[in-house]
Parts: C-alpha cells; sequence; structure tokens
C-alpha cells in the first residue's frame, strides 16, 4: 500500500476505469461497510456557480459562532489537503493516509473489491475523519450535480441550491430542467430545501413538492435587500439590517450569503449563531480564486469560473472595478466546457488576450482557444505553453496601471498561484 499521501492520491486515481462515474450505489456500499453515518447536522451545497462560496461563509459564521466545522469542497487549488477541513484547518497528511487506508481496508475486505472513483473515495475519506474528529457540523459541497453525487450517500438535514446554468451537459443533461432535477436531487423529505436561484427550472421545484421537502425560495420565503455600504437580509427567522457585506467581492455574493443565512436560520434551534457571529463571519470569509482581486501593480483578479454563467458574473464584476488603461486575461479553460460562450460574454472586457495550454486529456489546447478567439472577431491573442507562461508575459509587459485576469479554469489558477508561489521562495 502507498505509504504517504501524494502516493495515495495516485493509487485512488487508478481504482476505476473511469475519471467520473456517477451513482450511488458503489459509495454506499463502502459507507455501510465502515459505519459512517453522521449524528450532526449535515448541510448539503449544490449549484452550477456559488456553492463554494456558500459553503466558505456557512463555515465562517459557524466557526464564529463556536462551533467545530468540518468542511468538504472540491476541486482544489495547490492541495488536496484543501478539500478536506476541520476547524477551519486543513487535514494533514498523515490523517489522510489514515483514512485512506481505512476506506481501502473496507472496500477491499468488507465488499469484494467495490471500485470507486477518485471522487468516492476522497468523499468517504472526509468523512470518516470528519466523524473522528467529534465535529458538530458538516458542509459538504457536492462535486457535480447531485442526485448521483457521492456527497449525496449522506442525508442533508438542509439542502442548499445555488445557481442552476448548463454544465457536465455529458453527464447531467442538455438543458436547465434535465440540471435542475439532478440538483434537486439533494433534497429529503421533510426537510429544508433552500433554493437560491431567481428563476429556478420546474423540475426542481415539482420535485420539491413531490417528496415533500419544505422548500425555502429566494425571493419568496428568504430574500435581501442592498443599500450603498450594508445589506439587509429576511428570511425564516426574521430580518437582519445593516450587514456588512462579504469579505468574498461581486454583488453575487449577497445571494450566496442570503442561502447561507437562510440555512441557519431553520437550523437555529440545533445550531444557535448569533447576530455578532454572523457579522464576523462575513467580514472574515475568505475562499481563494473566487473574483479573487490582488491590490498590485499592475492588479491581478484570479477567478476560477468556467463556464457562461459565471463567465456573466465575471464581466458584471470586472465592470464594477475601477477602469484601468488596458485589461490583459490569462485565459485557459477545458475542451469539455462551453469555451465560445465563456469568450461571447467577456470579449469587450479585454483588450490582450494570453491563451493557454491546460494539462491533457481534459485540457484545451492554446490554438484552439485561440481559434475560437478569433471566429469571436478578436485579433489580439498570443499562444502559451501553460499559465505560469502566459502569466509571466503578462506581468513583463502590462503597465501599472493596467489590469491581469486569471480565469476559465481552476488549472489555470493553480498554476498561476504556484508560479506565484515560487517566484517568491
Amino acid at each position: 500500500m502507498p505509504k504517504d499521501l501524494a502516493g495515495w492520491l495516485a493509487y485512488i486515481e487508478q481504482q476505476h476505469p473511469q475519471t467520473i462515474a456517477l451513482g450511488l450505489e458503489r459509495v454506499e456500499r463502502v459507507r455501510d461497510a465502515m459505519g459512517l453515518a453522521p449524528a450532526v447536522p449535515v448541510i448539503t451545497v449544490a449549484g452550477t456557480n456559488g456553492k463554494g462560496s456558500t459553503c466558505a461563509m456557512l463555515e465562517a459564521i459557524l466557526s464564529a459562532a463556536g462551533w467545530r466545522v468540518g468542511l468538504y469542497t472540491s476541486p482544489h487549488l495547490l492541495r488536496y489537503n484543501e478539500r478536506v477541513r476541520i476547524a477551519q484547518r486543513e487535514a494533514d497528511d498523515a490523517a489522510l493516509v489514515s483514512a485512506f487506508a481505512r476506506v481501502e481496508a473496507a472496500r477491499m475486505e468488507e465488499t469484494g473489491n467495490t471500485r470507486l472513483t477518485y471522487f468516492e473515495f476522497g468523499t468517504l475519506a472526509a468523512m470518516d475523519l470528519f466523524l473522528r474528529s467529534a465535529v458538530d457540523v458538516l458542509v459538504l459541497e457536492v462535486g457535480m450535480g447531485g442526485r448521483l453525487d457521492a456527497v449525496n450517500a449522506f442525508d442533508a438535514d438542509c439542502a442548499i441550491v445555488t445557481s442552476i446554468g448548463v454544465d457536465h451537459m455529458d453527464y447531467l443533461g442538455a438543458t436547465r430542467e434535465a440540471i435542475g432535477y439532478e440538483k434537486a436531487g439533494i433534497f429529503r423529505a421533510g426537510k429544508t430545501a433552500v433554493l437560491a436561484d431567481p428563476a429556478p427550472p420546474a423540475s426542481v421545484l415539482a420535485h420539491a413538492q413531490a417528496i415533500g421537502a419544505r422548500l425555502q425560495r429566494v425571493g419568496q420565503e428568504f430574500g435581501y435587500e442592498a443599500e450603498p455600504d450594508q445589506w439587509s437580509f429576511w428570511g425564516p427567522a426574521g430580518r437582519r439590517s445593516g450587514l456588512p457585506y462579504p469579505a468574498l467581492y461581486g454583488r453575487i455574493q449577497l445571494l450566496n450569503a442570503s442561502a447561507a443565512l437562510a440555512a441557519l436560520d431553520v437550523l437555529q434551534q440545533r445550531l444557535p449563531v448569533s447576530p455578532q457571529h454572523v457579522l464576523r463571519g462575513l467580514a472574515e470569509v475568505d475562499l481563494p480564486g473566487r473574483f479573487q482581486v490582488l491590490r498590485e501593480r499592475p492588479a491581478v483578479v484570479l477567478d476560477v469560473g468556467h463556464n457562461p454563467h459565471a463567465a456573466a458574473v465575471l464581466a458584471d464584476n470586472l465592470s464594477d472595478l475601477a477602469p484601468c488603461a488596458r485589461t490583459w486575461a490569462v485565459f485557459g479553460m477545458l475542451r469539455d466546457k462551453d469555451i465560445a460562450g465563456v469568450v461571447s460574454l467577456l470579449a469587450g472586457h479585454v483588450d490582450q488576450w494570453l491563451v493557454c495550454t491546460l494539462p491533457p486529456p481534459r485540457g484545451a489546447r492554446a490554438a484552439e482557444l485561440a481559434q475560437v478567439l478569433r471566429r469571436a472577431g478578436v485579433d489580439a491573442v498570443r499562444e502559451f505553453e501553460n499559465p505560469a507562461a502566459a502569466y509571466t508575459a503578462a506581468r513583463g509587459e502590462a503597465a501599472e496601471s493596467d489590469r491581469i485576469i486569471v480565469f476559465g479554469s481552476f488549472h489555470t489558477v493553480a498554476d498561476v498561484i504556484a508560479a506565484r508561489e515560487q517566484s517568491k521562495a
């Protein structure tokens, strides 16, 4: 068996013939063999965009209230450890290695060599660690979809769906109705379902009604009002006024914050949170790579957005920033994403495109991105072998009054963050 975390990650990546294989039968079999049954409140968060920000705000507010939070997210930027946080600290290598070994023993000895995917293996290991660490509450981010995602092997006391857009169509369906049904699969009968999409597909509402979930819809059972320097929230437990804007940038974060507060309202009896804890959590929340603005000269914006919905939010956020002389884009995407849709939304916000190749088999080559841009009428395009090379070129040529945006994929942002850290070493 592997001895270190790197060895385990390489090992679990080879255990299933498919990188993505949705379904709960495998993970439930090993879950039961390991006796993984959370007795603490579970908040499960799904959505095309915004679920990471919502999870981060839930963790920050609950932690400010003194609750010991187990947070599971994906993907990671630089270290696998980022995916598993206990009491606001990443799980260390030794703890993850021990958890992987316990999952391996259960799948081999108790279930007859059940073949788990990388994500399924990681989800079970995270839950094993959380339960051994005596957490008070679990915040679980869905990997893809919801209904057949490994996270859904654990029942949610409160389920949140942040937004529903067209992404992962090969797995979830080609329409918002089909994708909405998959995301609504995290709802549970008799439990609260927080829906933060202002215009949800009918399939989501129908599923919630069919199973008897207690639906909380933005604009109906909860909502928010923005003011110049503060905002107000109203929801199941009443109204909160004078709230500070979340530390995460962008108007869309009020929608995500509202989803988090609606969930906390309905769980108030089990997880009491005071107004002071809400204020502190909103002020202290941190999530690298989500419209992360680095106050440098030139300014740098890091954004992991990788679909048209996220691109529209990025465009809005860029419009809200102070004007700059020129905008340089370090741009890399996966080829199974809607590259043309993303380009169409951001073409008018960028002066110089530095496109870069991401790793195979899913990564698009720089030449492919350049071709999409030129078809969209963009001529200021240059190609690079990786995001770090493109970023180095942008830093070398951009003026202090310019702006550099790095976006298109977690891989793109992670490569640039790693390059920045290496340059400081």
